[in-house]
């Protein structure tokens, strides 16, 4: 899905500003004072808007200040708080596109590569973002999905134990004394429990094989009776039909007549050809579950394996199982348009409130993006029926 800019998919001045105050009524009483609440609602303009690039000198030019010492103070200084304006940014996204069929919560991480050691928990680590271990700071991102798009609800930024060991480095980066430690599953762990806590209408989780191979995230997943679709390594091990062995040894035992042809993305340019079998495991579960183990077969050889370790209520359709797999990826396009769209890896903060405090009103402009792309392709639909002679 390509989200696009607010120009291009909103052609009136009515309707842009209908969606804008819409944005801006979410999180203005999180502003006490006039004057930071009037430089939050134009500092996310200028996230939506076509600016080359959206760090301080070019954001506050584009909202018409003179330097960057306004939106500097925005992030830094001024008292508002962000976790607060992250819980408006949820409630507008499940307003918008929540649905209880469709809904998936889809955990992942990404880096962002920074020069330096000054900037809040920016290391040597490795990030998905180049592939390979860089000097970069790294967040994890829980995101939604629907039949009607999907956004970003929460985020988390992953400080190395070279940061919570060093008390010193932590002060001037401003990082509270209260923040430990935490692993990039318990990051995860605490986005998700804020997201049931919250009601999120989402009947199943998914992540990479980074969270997939944790058994412990796996039960705590089923502790709290949430079904799961978590990508696995080739050496996870699964119990199908009273042996026990890898997904990669099962997978090549397998006939070809086991295998499922499914286009994904048809009537698209994108179009997919690809190969899943799903094989309910022998595995104990608790009455009325199942757990099964998915495997897709695509690239160009058809060589590439994909395997999902699924769990949940055991009249699931297999279609279904697939789909929620495949839903997966849309994370990866959410990071992509946050990216591109509103600069969300532009940034040029140092401290642990700055971080948090650009990365959520990036997260707003984004889901604001998404939700008008969703209306304006409802309106050409209707647009189109109404053209349509009875």
């Amino acid at each position: 899905m390509v989200v696009g800019h607010a120009s291009d998919i909103w052609h009136g001045v009515e309707r842009w500003t209908d969606a804008l105050a819409d944005l801006d009524g979410r999180i203005a009483r999180r502003f006490a004072r006039a004057e930071v609440r009037e430089r939050a609602r134009r500092y996310l303009v200028g996230l939506l808007e076509r600016v080359e690039r959206k760090n301080g000198w070019q954001l506050a030019e584009a909202i018409g200040e003179a330097g960057p010492r306004g939106v500097q103070r925005l992030l830094s200084a001024a008292t508002w708080d962000a976790d607060a304006v992250r819980d408006d940014l949820r409630a507008y996204v499940v307003d918008h596109l929540g649905d209880p069929a469709s809904g998936v919560l889809i955990i992942d991480d990404t880096g962002f590569v920074k020069k330096g050691d000054q900037s809040c928990g920016v290391g040597r680590q490795y990030t998905g973002t180049v592939g390979d271990t860089a000097n970069a700071q790294v967040g994890v991102f829980l995101a939604y999905a629907s039949a009607k798009g999907a956004a970003f609800v929460d985020r988390a930024l992953y400080l190395p134990r070279a940061w919570t060991d060093a008390p010193d480095r932590c002060r001037a980066a401003r990082i509270p004394a209260a923040v430990r430690f935490a692993t990039k599953l318990t990051l995860a762990r605490r986005m998700l429990d804020r997201a049931f806590a919250a009601g999120v209408p989402a009947g199943w989780v998914v992540a990479d094989s980074a969270y997939g191979r944790s058994h412990a995230f796996r039960r705590w997943l089923e502790g709290h009776g949430r079904a799961y679709a978590l990508m696995v390594p080739s050496t996870h091990a699964v119990q199908y039909q009273g042996r026990r062995q890898t997904a990669a040894k099962l997978a090549e035992r397998l006939p070809d007549s086991a295998w499922r042809s499914v286009t994904v993305g048809v009537g698209t340019p994108s179009a997919d050809q690809q190969a899943w079998v799903c094989l309910p495991l022998s595995e104990t579960c608790a009455p009325g579950l199942r757990r099964w183990l998915l495997i897709r077969r695509s690239g160009d050889d058809g060589r590439e394996l994909s395997y999902y370790l699924a769990y949940g209520p055991e009249d699931t359709p297999e279609a279904d199982l697939r789909r929620v797999c495949g839903v997966r990826w849309q994370i990866e396009e959410c990071f992509a348009q946050a990216k591109g769209d509103v600069g969300l890896d532009q940034y040029e903060v140092r401290t642990w409130d700055a971080w948090h405090r650009f990365v959520t009103l990036c997260l707003l402009a984004h889901a604001g993006l998404v939700v008008m792309r969703q209306a304006a392709n409802q309106h050409e639909a209707e647009e189109k029926g109404a053209a349509i002679p009875a």
